[in-house]
């Protein structure tokens, strides 16, 4: 596994803490990881067809 470095805004990670003391995942990294994997299922270009491809998610910079 590599390790990445990134700025999340302080109200993401507060989130993501949250949803650690809950119970819903083991720890932040795993949060994190969670979410790119959903993030790159959603993206599956093999099924996607061209009108779909406009409609993809754009990221906001923080």
């Amino acid at each position: 596994m590599e390790r990445v470095t990134l700025r999340i805004p302080k109200q993401q990670i507060e989130e993501v803490e949250r949803m650690v003391e809950t119970g819903e995942y083991p720890n932040r990294s795993e949060a994190i990881r969670s979410a790119v994997r959903e993030m790159l299922s959603e993206q599956e270009p093999s099924q996607e067809r061209p009108s779909e491809k406009r409609k993809r998610r754009t990221w906001a910079r923080a």
